[in-house]
């Protein structure tokens, strides 16, 4: 059962985004890294993915959400697919 807290608690996810550059891919990272609720974000333009670690209480959903949102507002484009 404890085991089962800490992973939930350590909540990591991985998507598969679409983003037109490097650039932008790295403003939108610097941008979601201060979404409430991440604890940790990294994008790779390469392999075209987003890791996200969510903090201890947050609701992944509602912050998957707020990322998209800003990262919109800097590359139109941007999709989390």
């Amino acid at each position: 059962m404890l085991a089962a807290l800490i992973c939930y608690k350590n909540m990591n996810k991985t998507f598969k985004i679409e983003v037109d550059c490097a650039n932008c891919a790295n403003l939108v990272e610097d941008a979601a890294k201060k979404v409430d609720g991440v604890k940790e974000l990294s994008i790779s333009f390469m392999t075209q993915k987003m890791k996200v670690t969510f903090e201890d209480d947050a609701d992944a959903e509602a912050v998957m959400a707020d990322v998209l949102k800003v990262a919109k507002k800097i590359e139109p484009d941007f999709e989390i697919l």
